[in-house]
């Protein structure tokens, strides 16, 4: 099964950065451009929440100082695995030789 799930992103020929999960609904970086993406909202988001304890007083300024700024780069990191990525879809399991996506 781990043969075929590695076959699965490894097969690329549109040269995605995100292919879709095979479970669920979102992304899964494949290549090196989708891992850096990744890697870099994560220390983004990790600074963001450094920025917070060091400078928030009450729960109003929590509030204030992360909300609009994660939620800014959470919809920067999805409209950037939209864009090089396949569409996404619900998916549950391996697709069928049939379904995989045409462009």
């Amino acid at each position: 099964m781990l043969k075929r799930y590695l076959e699965y992103f490894k097969d690329n020929p549109e040269g995605y950065w995100f292919k879709r999960k095979l479970y669920g609904w979102g992304w899964m970086p494949v290549r090196w451009q989708g891992w850096a993406v990744l890697v870099i909202f994560a220390v983004l988001f990790t600074l963001n929440v450094l920025r917070l304890d060091a400078g928030s007083h009450s729960v109003s300024d929590a509030r204030v100082m992360f909300a609009p700024s994660t939620v800014i780069l959470v919809l920067i990191l999805i409209g950037i695995c939209w864009k090089t990525g396949e569409k996404p879809k619900w998916q549950w399991g391996l697709p069928k030789k049939d379904e995989t996506p045409k462009i």
